[in-house]
């Protein structure tokens, strides 16, 4: 019989109800009975016992809030009888006893990659068209419909037959009834084109809304980022538009790209709209170099490499009460496992880590990691907080609708995407990732903000775990959709890549859904699967802006 109700650590006071739970029903796990109060919907949280006003509720074996009012054993946990808590942190506690667990079935394994002349190892092969600042988007969006159809990036779109059916069903008179229940039917939406340069994967455009205006930290962080896309493995060159006044200046952007990579060889062919002069000059300059490059970058073809060039960037969002307990220690199983063959892995998401930072100290190898982690943990919430806010805010709609009630439940399910594995290095916004074996990076807990920022750093192939649904993806990386549970799966399977409800269901252990999903990351990141996002061409680009606007 399929369990119904679960306790996450042994030392827990709280109930997850694996399934609806009626009232009155009881209950038994680990030989003891509960009786249930009230409505427990899936997901969500009940008493384990009678608490009294302000007692501490744990959950994962942390502090994750505190009683506002008494609650009776059996009845739900919600918003208004919980409140935020989380435990402090200290100074490091080194444990050096990771026990790694058994990767020698992938000993030797390959996957085929675009190699590059610093040793790094692309999941893909792009061509990147980049503003400096946002007066260019106009014309790298000139550029984008120049180009992309032209070379054989397009897809047919299902929905423009969808809506022409419907024009010339209004143009002939049609009813609002009939165009409302009208059945209209469309082609495959995902087809491809061919392509001119067939090892080239896609020609990307990196639209933002920064550049000037800003901080001079601003510009600079916005350079930062833009070198590490310019200089990430899946990237073979870019063309970079300036208008030539803006904070973020060429200038800057090259001494970024030389941070990140001193013997920066690529092609990379930088306009100045202020010194070419006429905008259809530039654009005729910008084609003709962008072609040049794509003929360069097309000579690169795919070639075993060894899995310790694979780096992951870990992410969730639009997460539920099912997210810590199936998806996100799956990944972090996942992760141990690639970190054990020599591989790479980025967490972020600062605010999704509260009440767990002690955990993450504890991991550091060196104790200069764990000052740091905790220096920038510290100031920013101390930053949130001074413009009125803090990391007791971060849960969404969604995330309390469906059982994360505090932010520190969120975060203690979050942080298991990390795996158990030593925290090898802490990195600020937006560093590159330079040790193998788990990074902290610090980024907000927005999800794409999060997710372009992992990217920037190094990520080859992102695993981002959702139990409410979300078709975030990023422009130059595959972004692997993994959902908690197996009926959001079924119900939103144009967007979801792999389902870990199996979890939840009892039919697969963590370990089995953990290994699972590096054989699916090899795939993909060989180029065998094509990822939903990258199906559907969703690449959210979002720089993260820390400083006002000036």
């Amino acid at each position: 019989m399929k369990q119904r109700i679960l306790k996450v650590h042994p030392s827990d006071n709280v109930v997850v109800a694996l399934t609806d739970l009626q009232p009155g029903e009881q209950l038994e796990y680990s030989g003891k009975t509960y009786t249930v109060k009230e409505f427990i919907a899936a997901k969500h949280k009940f008493a384990e016992h009678d608490f009294a006003e302000g007692e501490k509720i744990i959950m994962y074996g942390v502090l994750v809030g505190k009683a506002q009012n008494a609650i009776a054993a059996g009845s739900l946990l919600t918003v208004a009888n919980v409140k935020h808590a989380a435990s402090g942190f200290l100074e490091a506690q080194h444990h050096d006893n990771w026990q790694q667990p058994d990767a020698s079935k992938w000993a030797g394994r390959t996957f085929n990659g675009y190699h590059r002349e610093d040793g790094s190892v692309g999941t893909g092969n792009f061509w990147l068209v980049i503003p400096m600042v946002f007066c260019e988007n106009r014309n790298i969006e000139v550029l984008q419909d120049a180009l992309v159809k032209q070379l054989g990036y397009g897809r047919k779109n299902t929905y423009e037959s969808k809506a022409q059916q419907l024009i010339n069903l209004v143009k002939n008179g049609g009813s609002v009834d009939e165009i409302l229940y009208t059945e209209v039917k469309g082609g495959e939406a995902t087809a491809k084109e061919e392509r001119l340069f067939p090892n080239v994967d896609g020609i990307k455009f990196l639209i933002h809304n920064g550049g000037c205006g800003g901080t001079r930290q601003d510009a600079q962080a916005l350079c930062g980022l833009l070198a590490g896309y310019i200089t990430h493995p899946n990237v073979a060159g870019a063309t970079v538009m300036s208008l030539g006044c803006q904070n973020a200046q060429v200038s800057i952007l090259e001494e970024e790209i030389a941070k990140r990579s001193p013997n920066f060889k690529k092609p990379l062919y930088v306009l100045d709209q202020q010194k070419v002069g006429k905008e259809s000059d530039m654009l005729e300059l910008a084609i003709r170099q962008t072609m040049a490059g794509l003929m360069e970058a097309n000579n690169n073809q795919r070639q075993p490499a060894p899995l310790s060039k694979i780096t992951i960037g870990l992410e969730c969002g639009g997460s539920d009460g099912f997210s810590g307990i199936s998806a996100n220690p799956a990944i972090g199983y996942t992760s141990d496992l690639l970190v054990s063959l020599g591989g790479t892995v980025i967490l972020s998401e600062f605010p999704e880590l509260c009440g767990v930072e002690q955990n993450l100290i504890d991991r550091c190898v060196t104790k200069d990691k764990a000052d740091r982690f905790s220096h920038l943990v510290n100031l920013y919430s101390q930053r949130a907080e001074e413009v009125g806010s803090g990391f007791d805010m971060n849960p969404s709609p969604g995330n309390i609708k469906d059982g994360l009630i505090t932010d520190a439940i969120k975060s203690a399910g979050a942080a298991k995407k990390g795996g158990t594995s030593p925290v090898v290095d802490v990195l600020d916004y937006p560093e590159k990732v330079t040790k193998p074996g788990l990074n902290l990076l610090c980024t907000p807990g927005n999800d794409v903000e999060s997710t372009t920022a992992e990217v920037a750093s190094g990520a080859n192939v992102v695993l981002f775990t959702t139990g409410l649904g979300t078709p975030t993806g990023n422009p130059i990386t595959p972004v692997v959709k993994i959902s908690t549970n197996t009926t959001l799966f079924n119900k939103m399977s144009d967007i979801i890549d792999i389902d870990t409800g199996t979890i939840i269901d009892g039919t697969e252990t963590i370990e089995q859904a953990g290994e699972r999903i590096l054989d699916y990351v090899i795939r993909v990141a060989s180029g065998e699967i094509e990822v939903s996002a990258v199906r559907h061409g969703q690449d959210d680009f979002i720089p993260w802006k820390r400083g006002i606007s000036l």
